[in-house]
């Protein structure tokens, strides 16, 4: 199973640019068939609270842009988009096209970044799901979600392989994405991808620092800072030997992980 993160720069609030600027990139990686590629949160108009500005609209444009480019290069395709919740407030998605550009998941950020004022435009999710990915148990998560490791531990607690993280995570605190990162992978015991942006919108600047992250919270692939596609292939059997020989998530208190991630 590989693992592909597409760093880029998005263009503020434009589908338009930030879909070709992703098509460039993917087409120019040779990404294997069937392999798993992972887009930022909202990678084609940015972090923005104006949801009437960037919300998926009847001709559903973003989404028809990961179903088709998931069809042409014959992979499984997540990326961050920007629907419609209750009460004129958005849902940050994040949706997950099969190479047969079939929507196979689709999983709504479960902490809204508050101290931004995200929780006010944004609906929360109702937490974990997981999916198959070839052979691979898959988790997404979205940004703020990486600083509550209780979200992701009934993906842990179900023995996900892989957990995803898509953000737009600022300079300010980088430090802390990496060394989260490899904080959620050493205690579910399982791979972590995650991918940032870079560039900068009207609040914030971005450095990047995608990563993929194996099972022992080591770095496999690191994007830097800059436009780029990383990749890796996951070794599961590795991880699985690691699991039984090291049965740390046996011992976990059920009755402190009381929420089932839900299958899809």
């Amino acid at each position: 199973m590989k693992v592909f993160c597409c760093q880029h720069d998005i263009v503020w609030e434009k589908r338009g640019p930030n879909h070709a600027k992703v098509k460039s990139l993917l087409a120019a990686a040779n990404i294997p068939r069937g392999s798993l590629v992972l887009l930022a949160e909202m990678f084609a108009c940015g972090f923005s609270l104006d949801i009437p500005a960037i919300a998926e609209g009847a001709a559903r444009e973003t989404e028809k842009f990961l179903a088709d480019t998931a069809r042409e290069l014959g992979v499984f395709l997540l990326g961050g988009i920007v629907g419609n919740g209750a009460n004129g407030r958005g849902r940050n998605e994040a949706v997950v096209f099969s190479p047969e550009g079939r929507e196979v998941a689709r999983y709504c950020k479960t902490q809204p970044f508050a101290p931004g004022g995200e929780a006010a435009a944004y609906e929360a999710g109702t937490g974990p799901i997981l999916f198959n990915c070839g052979e691979c148990v898959v988790s997404p998560f979205i940004c703020y979600d990486l600083r509550f490791p209780e979200v992701q531990r009934p993906a842990g607690k179900a023995r996900a392989q892989l957990l995803t993280f898509v953000a737009s995570w600022p300079d300010a605190r980088l430090n802390h994405w990496v060394k989260l990162l490899q904080a959620r992978a050493i205690e579910n015991q399982c791979w972590v991808a995650g991918v940032n942006r870079i560039g900068s919108d009207p609040q914030f600047h971005y450095s990047g620092r995608s990563l993929i992250v194996n099972h022992q919270g080591e770095i496999v692939a690191d994007a830097g800072d800059r436009e780029c596609v990383i990749g890796a292939e996951l070794d599961l059997a590795g991880m699985e030997a690691y699991r039984r020989d090291k049965p740390f998530l046996a011992d976990l208190r059920p009755d402190f992980v009381v929420r089932e991630a839900r299958r899809v």
